[in-house]
């Protein structure tokens, strides 16, 4: 199969001319991590929103799941009338869809009327920490490694039953199993190939431990490009699995077996490439840099769990002996910890356990940049790594529930000073929206419990 001609503003205006294009897919990433924006017909997109944008509702950054208006938010309401805000296309994220006809895709920054940043957009949060980590001269690479579960159910007939009883594409676990992922190759195959041929790196896919569950992983790249394609991935994941009349979720905690992870891998680099948090001579193989960038991670997980586990049902996954971490430590290749030192020299690399499939990779990002630049700014000290079973070591532990996280996260004066006011009021106010959703439902767990026993 012949590599797909790289896409640049040339070759689209050429072949919008030829009409091997017809439609370019605009979009942003809202606080759930889901693609939102428009379908433009291309012509008019690069006679007319290559230069000027394209606009949509700014409750697109202030509304719940089910796309419900919530009070609340500073950015927008009723009271101010839910203005505009403007999507900027950054054509460094041009890519082709080759699961749509005649479709390629954009990500936009998010702007007010004015030409100002609108702060609370995921995507912004992270290019301001990348920013500051770049005046310290260095640059942030990361990979994230999404698991979902495949379902020979379509959407449709999931939401029918209630998302009951479905039907996994696998009915044992496969983790690693050549037979299992077999079963479901050609769905996997579609995206892996789908994906490359949007400009993402493929490496491999593999089975996983619940039933029907999988995981594809792509190669690392500097952070926000990490960012863009893990959503690039996932919203074209779940559109593959739709014209195949399957179903996959992402959802941290489907039922109660394992769970889907997003392990996210991150390290930093020099803006020349050296290998800053890497020391060859030392006897854990870490500079100095490098083990407060540990330091860091420690000390801010807990007020920086709610990037990391933005939902209710993320905080299921945290289960003893599921490989979802309990326990806020670091360990070398150690599975147990919330986090894992892993690779050597060029390789050498943090991953961050925490986060779920749920997660929105821009915030999580961020939150991992954020706390490592103050470890290596403060110069703090790094505790032994941890060794044995963390489950149950004397450890302080993740938080155990959204409440817990979106307090930690609401009082803390360093994300106040680390992200600003309004983000720090913004993303509390998500998580309370969750809440307080949750706690007007009326369950089927309440129901088979009370309807004739209570």
């Amino acid at each position: 199969m012949a590599r797909p001609v790289p896409l640049d503003v040339d070759t689209l205006r050429r072949e919008v001319d030829e009409g091997l294009i017809d439609t370019v897919v605009v979009g942003i990433t809202d606080m759930q991590g889901r693609m939102q924006g428009k379908r433009i017909h291309a012509d008019h997109f690069v006679h007319d929103t290559l230069a000027h944008g394209t606009e949509g509702c700014n409750y697109l950054l202030a509304v719940d799941i089910d796309m419900n208006t919530v009070s609340g938010y500073a950015m927008s309401s009723w009271d101010s009338g839910y203005g505009d805000m403007v999507m900027r296309p950054d054509l460094t994220t041009l890519h082709r869809i080759p699961w749509q006809e005649g479709a390629v895709g954009v990500l936009c920054d998010v702007l007010r009327e004015d030409g100002s940043d609108v702060v609370a957009s995921p995507r912004q949060v992270l290019k301001r920490q990348t920013a500051r980590l770049a005046d310290a001269g260095m640059a942030a690479y990361v990979g994230t490694e999404l698991e979902f579960i495949v379902f020979l159910d379509s959407y449709e007939e999931a939401w029918e039953a209630g998302y009951r009883d479905l039907t996994p594409a696998n009915l044992y676990n496969v983790d690693y199993s050549i037979l299992g992922g077999a079963r479901v190759e050609p769905l996997l195959r579609r995206i892996r190939l789908g994906m490359a041929g949007a400009g993402l790196e493929v490496e491999s896919a593999k089975g996983e431990c619940n039933f029907g569950q999988h995981e594809i992983a792509f190669k690392y790249n500097e952070a926000v490009v990490s960012c863009d394609r893990h959503t690039i991935y996932k919203t074209g994941a779940k559109e593959i699995a739709a014209q195949e009349d399957v179903s996959l979720t992402f959802m941290a905690k489907y039922n109660e077996r394992e769970g889907n992870s997003c392990h996210i891998h991150l390290s930093f680099r020099g803006l020349d490439g050296s290998m800053v948090m890497a020391d060859d001579a030392a006897a854990d193989g870490m500079s100095a840099l490098g083990r407060s960038f540990i330091a860091g991670q420690l000390a801010h997980m807990e007020e920086l769990t709610l990037l990391f586990a933005p939902q209710i049902n993320s905080y299921k996954r945290y289960v003893e002996g599921s490989f979802a971490p309990t326990a806020i430590k670091w360990g070398r290749d150690n599975r147990t910890c919330a986090l894992r030192l892993v690779g050597h020299g060029a390789s050498l690399r943090l991953e961050n356990r925490v986060p779920g499939g749920d997660v929105n990779p821009y915030l999580a990002t961020a939150g991992i940049i954020a706390a490592g630049l103050d470890g290596i700014e403060r110069g703090l000290e790094l505790e032994p790594a941890f060794e044995g079973n963390a489950y149950v070591a004397d450890a302080t532990r993740v938080p155990d529930s959204l409440a817990r996280a979106v307090q930690l996260w609401e009082e803390s004066d360093w994300v106040r000073q680390t992200f600003g006011e309004e983000v720090q009021a913004h993303y509390a106010r998500m998580g309370r929206v969750e809440l307080e959703a949750f706690g007007r439902d009326v369950t089927d767990w309440e129901r088979y419990r009370g309807f004739e026993r209570l």
